[in-house]
């Protein structure tokens, strides 16, 4: 009988292949980065290919290094990075460009063109979001309106469009040699092109943005017991095992934390930050700057909704002190250059590198550092940096609680940043509420993970899922509330400088 549920967490800088046991716990990983590609200013690029093959290179790297056989897997998961965008051609694979990441904002002028017609919320009763550089649609737009030929291969049902966990169940399933070509409900919740009620490809939305229908994957359940995708045998595990469980990275983390009951909420802090709230079985419309979007969908179940708050810019900070700046030569030494001062010295900086996410989208603004004087160093520019990664989950904490109508009463969270004490700490310190850290913190394969597990009864039911969850550290507020205010109040004043940098048509 298979002992373990292995998943794919195909991130943003860095794709792994994770082996969970019953319990939950890890017992086998391996991790490739893949390169980050900035061809023009504000424009975020990956190499699909790159990452198909980092993707076949960790799942044997960690059957290898765990000793576990394939045969010891029952199921396979997949997460990815959401909205980043790929298109590539059926019978060969072939993207016809590289992928348009979720970072990326090349698409301004297209968003732009919608807003006018409708304003930024045109589209936001059916899909729960906003227009914006974020989503996969108008990155779908950008290619087939930019790239020579995608459209007319498009219309002939030869070009097909994918998230990447899209991409990666293609290839694992075959690819040109009959790959399954399906997407999740919560990656097609993210494209601007779904109906959240519907669970369905929005023919209006296509239309207006002049998509083909049939380049688009079907929409299945996150956990899908009725899936039949296999793994290839010429693939990288060299073995048919089901493929059935995919969720975009945040709702993954979300189910990897357990938060299945409406109310509960986790935060991941990694190349960006996400926070989500379970609204439960009914879509809550934000008026405060959020996005309403797919939790998850187990089978035939009714779908689970969330509020979601997305901040682009959070450990990419940090990768940006050290690879733009050098003023540290790996992440981890962050926190000790931090420490080397008492306070930020009086400094903010809002890193909107590429726009501001929520609640501001605001595709106009760029990033500062506000408040220099001769008196700030480096360190005090490394406590800013982890600062920011606060200050800007006060902001989407704000806006949930005067959009949920529940304040918030504590804080799951993981990530690759919440090892970093120091900013446990200070988030605890701003929200003024517990900041919660499980034991197993990578919660995001975790998820993908259970939702395949799930599909094939390795776990029988999500109370089963909730009892392997359990807490390893808890940090309390201990800031004073006139300290709290006057620092978010400069972090207020310092977002406001950011607006209006880039002059926009």
């Amino acid at each position: 009988m298979a002992e373990y549920i292995g998943a794919v967490d195909q991130g943003t800088t860095s794709t792994r292949f994770i082996i969970f046991d019953r319990g939950g716990k890890i017992v086998g990983l391996d991790q490739k980065e893949h390169r980050q590609i900035f061809s023009k200013p504000g424009w975020v690029e990956h190499d699909p290919l790159e990452i198909w093959r980092n993707t076949g290179d960790v799942i044997r790297g960690a059957l290898s290094k765990s000793g576990i056989s394939v045969a010891d897997l029952a199921a396979i998961g997949i997460t990815n990075q959401r909205e980043t965008t790929v298109v590539w051609e059926k019978d060969t694979g072939r993207p016809y460009a590289n992928a348009i990441v979720w970072q990326c904002t090349r698409t301004g002028e297209i968003c732009r063109e919608l807003t006018r017609d409708g304003g930024q919320d045109r589209f936001r009763e059916k899909t729960g979001l906003p227009i914006a550089t974020y989503f996969s649609g108008p990155k779908i737009k950008w290619i087939l309106d930019n790239v020579p030929g995608v459209r007319e291969d498009a219309l002939r049902g030869r070009a097909l469009f994918g998230t990447m966990e899209s991409w990666i169940i293609w290839w694992l399933t075959g690819g040109p040699d009959g790959g399954i070509h399906v997407t999740d409900a919560t990656n097609a919740s993210r494209t601007m092109l779904m109906g959240l009620n519907t669970l369905e490809w929005d023919d209006d939305i296509l239309n207006i943005l002049d998509i083909p229908r049939q380049m688009l994957p079907a929409i299945v359940p996150s956990s899908d017991g009725n899936f039949s995708g296999t793994t290839s045998a010429d693939g990288p595990l060299g073995a048919k095992v089901p493929v059935c469980g995919a969720l975009g990275d945040q709702q993954a983390a979300l189910v990897g934390q357990a938060c299945f009951e409406k109310g509960e909420a986790k935060n991941t802090y990694g190349t960006g930050c996400f926070l989500l709230l379970n609204t439960g079985t009914t879509p809550v419309p934000s008026s405060h700057g959020l996005i309403t979007t797919l939790a998850y969908q187990i089978n035939d179940d009714r779908p689970v909704y969330c509020l979601e708050g997305s901040i682009a810019i959070a450990g990419a900070l940090v990768q940006w002190l050290r690879d733009n700046l050098g003023l540290i030569s790996s992440s981890s030494e962050i926190e000790a250059l931090a420490d080397t001062v008492e306070d930020s010295g009086g400094i903010y900086f809002v890193p909107a590198f590429s726009g501001l996410f929520a609640p501001y989208w605001r595709s106009d603004a760029r990033g500062v550092i506000a408040g220099l004087t001769q008196y700030v160093n480096k360190g005090h520019i490394a406590r800013a940096v982890l600062d920011a990664n606060a200050y800007q989950t006060k902001d989407i904490v704000e806006a949930m609680n005067r959009d949920s109508g529940v304040e918030l009463s504590a804080l799951k969270v993981d990530g690759g940043m919440v090892h970093n004490e120091m900013l446990m700490q200070f988030v605890a310190d701003i929200l003024d509420v517990p900041v919660i850290r499980p034991v197993v913190s990578e919660t995001t394969a975790l998820g993908a993970a259970y939702a395949a597990g799930l599909a094939v009864g390795f776990w029988s039911n999500l109370g089963e899922l909730k009892q392997n969850w359990s807490e390893e550290k808890r940090w309390l507020p201990g800031m004073e509330q006139k300290e709290r205010e006057e620092r978010y109040s400069g972090w207020q004043k310092a977002v406001q400088k950011t607006f209006g940098w880039v002059e926009e048509g």
